[in-house]
């Protein structure tokens, strides 16, 4: 069985190398890349890639179907660039694939925020599917927070997933903005309204289920910076929504 390895990218010059590296077991490597301003297209084919270049950004979702639309293996495994495979999680994998007795697999995941491994505040095990079989899967068209949907079964893997989320606070900054506009976009167009004492509330709560339901707590100051992104993450989300209901000139088309 053939396995192909799928990931989109826009300038991650500073992961596809390690990503790419972490995959070279897999029996091809598709890049589909919008509009990189780095060297990440170059790193890439460098690696032996198959680099597919796009002009438009249609959401996260679909453009990781054009991703598992360029493959060619019987099992296509999709990652982000800033993902990685481990000797474990591949061993695993490859077991599984040579016993074909599911359509997909999903596997736990292990997130780094700024240095540390986080394992509470809803962060582990973090399952997601993220392998399966040519032609059974599909990713859901959301601009954000897309996830794999499997026609058929679906395993569980127990080797982790390793995932170098959030360098440094820059990084989480950029990442806030970016996904809060998103979300309040994927919002807007799915009916949903807001108010900024709504969008209050969703922060304060996002905040307080994370560092204190949910444990994050108990990671130390990288946990309270956890619990601390996902309240200001719902507290734009929400605000941006209601910018949105008041001037919707500003989604753009």
């Amino acid at each position: 069985m053939r396995i192909s390895a799928v990931i989109i990218t826009r300038n991650e010059a500073h992961n596809i190398r390690a990503c790419l590296e972490s995959v070279k077991w897999c029996d091809e490597a598709i890049i589909v890349d919008c509009m990189s301003a780095d060297a990440t297209r170059e790193i890439a084919r460098e690696m032996g890639a198959c680099v597919v270049e796009t002009a438009d950004w249609p959401g996260f979702g679909p453009q990781k179907n054009r991703a598992v639309d360029a493959a060619t293996g019987d099992w296509i495994l999709s990652l982000d660039a800033d993902e990685r495979i481990n000797d474990a999680l591949r061993d695993e994998i490859l077991q599984a694939v040579a016993r074909q007795d599911h359509d997909g697999y999903e596997m736990p995941r292990l997130s780094e925020f700024c240095g540390r491994f986080i394992r509470h505040g809803g962060w582990y095990p973090d399952y997601v599917t993220r392998l399966f079989r040519r032609g059974k899967g599909r990713f859901t068209d959301a601009l954000v927070h897309e996830h794999l949907a499997v026609d058929g079964r679906v395993g569980r893997l127990t080797q982790a997933l390793i995932h170098h989320s959030y360098r440094d606070y820059s990084d989480v900054l950029r990442k806030v903005e970016a996904y809060s506009t998103a979300g309040a976009m994927q919002a807007f167009r799915s009916g949903k309204r807001s108010t900024p004492a709504a969008a209050l509330g969703h922060g304060l709560w996002a905040f307080l289920r994370t560092w204190l339901l949910r444990g994050s707590i108990l990671d130390g100051t990288e946990g309270f910076g956890v619990a601390l992104m996902n309240g200001q993450a719902s507290y734009y989300k929400y605000l941006k929504l209601w910018h949105l209901q008041r001037q919707p000139e500003q989604l753009p088309r």
